[in-house]
């Protein structure tokens, strides 16, 4: 089980395990704002299961971080469509291709279906005569920055900012 961790202005800041989650509560450095039903016991101490934390003290955290460059987060930018066809994706593709200088970032990266990478090759679009039907842009907001948010619950309701595939 994983537990979302809380700033103490209520804003996400991670998840973590149910394990780093209960040292933080048992240090008197977090509190239980959502538990599951069902408890942590041990031989002298039954505890509610921490779903959703929240720090006591607040934690600064570094304005404008670049949300790194992925493969998982390419495709779950552009929704698991490629960009070309919008058939499903599970490939990566360079706009322009990377022999001819085309970088790792996320203005040259499209999620792209197998058809397409392979057809396009070590070429550009332009000379395929194809149009990308998605914005090439970095993805924006907290739920881009927050640490293993893949792993969401039911449990932590309007906690956690919905992606906005920006």
């Amino acid at each position: 089980m994983r537990t979302l961790v809380l700033n103490a202005g209520y804003e996400p800041l991670a998840v973590v395990p149910l394990r780093r989650a209960l040292v933080l509560v048992l240090a008197g450095k977090a509190n239980v704002v959502v538990a599951d039903e069902v408890p942590v016991a041990s031989t002298t101490v039954t505890l509610p299961r921490p779903a959703v934390i929240v720090l006591n003290r607040y934690v600064r955290v570094p304005f404008g971080r670049a949300v790194p460059v992925s493969r998982r987060g390419v495709l779950r930018r552009d929704g698991h469509r490629c960009g070309y066809c919008n058939r499903p994706a599970s490939t990566v593709d360079h706009v322009l291709p990377r022999s001819r200088g085309g970088r790792d970032s996320w203005e040259n990266l499209v999620a792209c279906c197998l058809r397409c990478n392979g057809l396009k090759g070590d070429r550009t679009p332009e000379e395929m005569g194809w149009q990308l039907r998605v914005r090439l842009r970095a993805p924006h907001g907290a739920a881009w920055l927050l640490r293993g948010s893949e792993h969401r619950s039911p449990l932590w309701g309007g906690y956690l900012p919905e992606l906005d595939a920006a």
